[in-house]
């Protein structure tokens, strides 16, 4: 016998011609194949009585009975468990990146499997599962958080599980970010469940100069620091989002929240100029006299016209907004409305706060990104036009 095949259970030795108890047998190949919640193809017993019924007759009922039913067990298995399940998985990754997955005491061995696939860590349920269960190495399985790969096979994370090589968990939210990208991201590293994340940050105001506008999509918009951050133990959906509003917080400092008093903002639209020049500055020197082109607008009564709050709205980026896009119906929408947005788009970093606490020393009104993200900036709608036809 194959010393790799597992070992069958011991059964009764049945006379030459004697009938074999299907469900006897059943059950003892059941339970030890099986896991909670399997269930046996439609109509075994029916082709389990006429496949014995023939081979009584030579005499093999004991050995037809059992490898008869092992190959029910394995084919329900494979119904359940095989590659041929559709499962939803990642769309893409990078191979690089760390898939973080929360083995926890007493799971199955079945789910572990399914999220794997979902998290698109190995591509065989199956190869997994019989790993686990059938060759029984689950019970050797440590709880903790293991720092996964993409396209793994199965006896890697089956490797790591039973070595115990737990890890901590690191993540890198990038300046720009914003709320939904920041939920994706954790989910694709198998951090949290992105429907979660995006739940509890609807209304997550943890600070006083957060304001809860109901026009808002999400109260913490902007307000989440984007950082690298490194985490141990149990990591949920609260856990993050306290953790990065902190992490702003405690770099407003004192000279910040003064300086922007005393340009008479409030943190909030600090934060909302800033999350906008965040998303229009590829480029360092722009940030400054992008500040400055928003503040004089604001000034003059002049609306924003930032195509920024147009792709906040969309579901997806946009290199050019259209004429169209203008006209959609939106609070956010800052060619039809005069002043700030209702709140913040992203998530700036320190370099675009400093730029709006600290904006350029230029009399600009215009500026007109060319494709390699770089800003050209005029005084007068004409010019602006005549840069616009050079760039695009």
């Amino acid at each position: 016998m194959d010393p790799k095949l597992p070992k069958l259970p011991k059964l009764p030795e049945l006379p030459h011609r004697e009938r074999p108890d299907l469900e006897s047998i059943q059950k003892k190949l059941k339970g030890w194949f099986f896991e909670e919640g399997m269930t046996w193809p439609d109509g075994w017993k029916e082709r389990g009585e006429t496949l014995l019924s023939q081979t009584t007759k030579k005499g093999w009922a004991t050995i037809a009975g059992v490898f008869f039913i092992l190959a029910l067990v394995l084919g329900s298995a494979v119904s359940g468990i095989g590659d041929s399940t559709p499962v939803a998985q990642r769309a893409s990754y990078d191979a690089d990146t760390a898939i973080y997955y929360r083995l926890k005491p007493g799971m199955n061995s079945r789910d572990i499997a399914d999220e794997l696939v979902q998290k698109g860590v190995i591509q065989s349920k199956f190869d997994f599962w019989w790993l686990a269960r059938v060759k029984g190495k689950a019970a050797d399985f440590k709880s903790g958080t293991y720092a996964l790969k993409p396209g793994m096979t199965a006896d890697a994370v089956v490797a790591k599980f039973v070595s115990g090589e737990t890890t901590k968990i690191k993540f890198t939210i990038p300046e720009g970010f914003g709320v939904k990208e920041i939920a994706k991201r954790l989910a694709d590293e198998g951090i949290v469940d992105e429907d979660t994340f995006l739940r509890k940050a609807k209304r997550f105001a943890p600070y006083d100069y957060i304001e809860k506008k109901s026009e808002t999509h999400y109260y913490c918009e902007g307000f989440l620091f984007p950082d690298t951050y490194t985490l141990e133990g149990d990591v949920d959906a609260d856990t993050i989002l306290k953790m990065m509003a902190e992490d702003f917080d405690q770099r407003l400092t004192p000279a910040l929240r003064e300086q922007a008093a005393a340009m008479n903002l409030s943190i909030y639209d600090l934060v909302t100029l800033a999350s906008l020049v965040e998303k229009e500055a590829r480029f360092a020197e722009d940030r400054p006299i992008i500040a400055q082109v928003f503040f004089k607008r604001l000034r003059i009564g002049m609306p924003l016209q930032t195509d920024t709050t147009l792709q906040y709205l969309m579901d997806g980026p946009k290199e050019d907004v259209s004429i169209e896009d203008t006209k959609m119906e939106s609070p956010y929408n800052t060619y039809q409305h005069v002043g700030l947005p209702p709140g913040p788009v992203a998530s700036p970093g320190m370099a675009s706060i400093e730029a709006v606490l600290h904006p350029a020393d230029t009399d600009y009104l215009y500026f007109v990104a060319d494709r390699q993200g770089h800003n050209l900036y005029s005084n007068t709608y004409q010019e602006h036009l005549a840069i616009v036809d050079q760039v695009r």
